[in-house]
């Protein structure tokens, strides 16, 4: 009993800090929508760096990948591989031309960016905000799910407490905090992560006998664990195809929107792509080890490899020490969610109310941050309903909105930015491509079974955009908006 309130307490003061955190920046958030969603693009490069990693990992990382490490072996690498690459390009050639134009056009959203990219279309607004809310709101669900997990797995509370206690914090520090509040508490959880995940496959590894030792008995328990290419060609293809749903995730997105200096953004990437290497190395590392733990799943509760991390760190470390690891765990799903939710926010209040419902009436911007925090309230109460009866993995529930996000903005954007033939009517078509694409593959068992649905989905709509583009002219100030993003005069 004495552990357990010591591992409670620690776990209590992280979430005091974040609350603090995010009460510290109501009064900032409350300025304005700029302010509220983008922190006034005002944020700091090392704050950016660490806010667009963790923002992109959740659950998944912690819970997902290291349970397939522990049913896979170092083969899940592979999975951590694809999105690394691809975040670092993006921090280098994408983060830039969008950060620029955002200057130039006054653009807050990715549908923000479409818009003034393309004319300021309705239908085209709308059907963004329609994608960005469907397949976030399941993204934030699965954070929720992820978060009973961890109660169940850390306290033996049950699934639905854990749901209902992890979405009560995000709710608070994120509708009182907005985007400042994310980012900060971001950056604090970032560094929880990563102490965590390096730390305890550390201890356990030492607790073991060593290195040579652990390494000893894997190979001897099942020497396929620690060969990195022990994985069909399918799968690998499906784990480096993960990087390609990045660019089409708008809460990693906004990050590059709110630095305050582009030139900075290199230094962004470099520091971001270090702490994604430790993050994802460390997760697999604790997937492995726990084998020596815990040689079959049927010694995990109801046999679910996903508790493996937790279950490990309750294990091996003192009291106050697993209440960090704990926290860890819903620092990861929180710096997720929060993000998420702002990104689904914003498409309600901004992109469907103010730029849409009110187009043409000036709106205060007193009543956008209110109606701002109704909207994340009101979506928080949607997503732990989808959560209480959701049946998936938190790595497939994961994976389905990444997925369904990547296929409809990742191919749409990058042509947006990078090619000035592209028009409206082709980035309609391949954002219904897309997301059309990821439903049918995910539902047909035939084609799921043999290919990740992002994969076909991203050619699908890239292939569209492009055809149709093609087919139809391109705005005529195309010029002026390269240049934008380009940092030049037209």
């Amino acid at each position: 009993m004495h552990d357990t309130a010591v591992a409670i307490a620690a776990f209590v003061a992280y979430l005091l800090v974040v609350l603090a955190i995010g009460l510290y920046a109501t009064r900032f958030s409350s300025a304005g929508v700029s302010e509220f969603f983008v922190g006034g693009r005002r944020m700091h490069r090392f704050v950016v760096a660490l806010s667009a990693v963790v923002s992109g990992r959740s659950a998944w990382l912690l819970l997902a990948v290291s349970g397939m490490a522990y049913a896979r072996g170092v083969s899940a690498i592979w999975a951590v591989t694809g999105y690394t690459v691809a975040e670092l390009l993006l921090f280098l050639f994408y983060a830039p031309r969008m950060r620029r134009f955002a200057d130039r056009y006054d653009t807050v959203t990715v549908p923000d960016f479409f818009a003034a990219r393309f004319g300021g279309s309705p239908a085209l607004r709308l059907l963004l905000a329609t994608v960005i809310l469907v397949f976030m709101t399941g993204y934030v669900a699965s954070q929720f799910v992820g978060g009973g997990k961890a109660f169940a797995g850390s306290f033996a509370l049950s699934p639905t407490a854990g749901i209902l206690i992890t979405a009560g914090i995000v709710l608070g520090y994120t509708a009182m905090g907005g985007f400042l509040a994310v980012s900060l508490t971001d950056m604090v959880q970032a560094i929880i992560m990563i102490g965590a995940l390096v730390l305890l496959p550390a201890l356990a590894i030492a607790d073991r006998g060593g290195l040579a030792t652990a390494l000893g008995e894997l190979r001897t328990l099942d020497a396929v664990s620690l060969d990195p290419t022990a994985l069909t060609a399918g799968a690998a293809v499906g784990f480096l195809g993960i990087g390609l749903g990045s660019p089409g995730q708008p809460h990693i997105v906004v990050r590059y929107l709110s630095i305050a200096d582009p030139r900075q953004l290199r230094y962004s990437a470099a520091v971001g792509t270090f702490w994604n290497v430790v993050m994802g190395a460390g997760a697999v590392a604790v997937g492995v080890t726990a084998r020596l733990y815990f040689p079959s799943a049927e010694a995990l509760p109801g046999a679910d490899v996903e508790t493996v991390y937790p279950l490990l760190a309750q294990r091996h470390l003192p009291p106050i020490l697993f209440g960090l690891v704990v926290s860890s765990i819903f620092a990861a799903i929180m710096s997720t969610a929060d993000s998420q939710l702002l990104v689904a926010a914003s498409a309600v209040v901004r992109d469907v109310y103010e730029k849409v419902a009110k187009a043409g009436t000036p709106v205060p911007q007193e009543r956008l941050v209110r109606l701002s925090r109704l909207a994340v309230a009101g979506l928080v109460v949607i997503a732990v309903g989808i959560g209480m009866i959701a049946d998936q993995l938190v790595f497939w529930l994961v994976l389905f909105s990444w997925a369904g996000l990547g296929a409809a903005l990742g191919p749409t954007s990058l042509l947006a930015l990078f090619w000035k033939r592209t028009t409206r009517a082709g980035v309609l078509a391949g954002i219904v491509a897309g997301s059309a694409t990821v439903v049918v593959w995910y539902f047909t068992p035939a084609l799921k079974s043999r290919l990740y649905e992002l994969i076909p989905a991203f050619a699908m709509g890239l292939l569209a955009t492009l055809v149709v583009s093609l087919m139809t002219t391109p705005p005529e100030d195309t010029d002026a908006m390269m240049a934008a993003m380009e940092g030049r005069e037209p």
